[in-house]
């Protein structure tokens, strides 16, 4: 009489895949509701968006959490004291850029 070899010591189970989808569905949740989660998040951080740039009209719209204000421009110059922090370019693209003063 001969031994029997590992393979056919194995028997045939036809739920074996099944537990392996399930594993797969288990993480496709996980990654959905972090996905969910995170777009949640990310729509109550605050934003600014610019209506026109650089026309006469334009407005910024800054919102903190559920709070929106708009800010419109205006040709009234302000006057006091302070001090120079940096310098804004604005690019080719429309897109400005603001570069901070190195402290001394």
């Amino acid at each position: 009489m001969r031994k029997k070899r590992k393979w056919e010591l194995e028997e045939d189970d036809p739920a074996a895949g099944l537990l392996n989808l399930f594993d797969v569905w288990l993480v496709f949740a996980v990654a959905v509701l972090l996905a969910t989660w995170t777009v949640t998040r990310n729509s109550e951080a605050s934003g600014t968006p610019v209506k026109n740039p650089g026309e006469p009209d334009m407005e910024i719209v800054t919102q903190q959490g559920k709070e929106v204000e708009t800010l419109r421009m205006t040709n009234n110059q302000l006057t006091g004291e302070g001090e120079r922090l940096g310098t804004a370019y604005r690019l080719k693209s429309g897109k400005v850029v603001y570069v901070p003063e190195k402290k001394k």
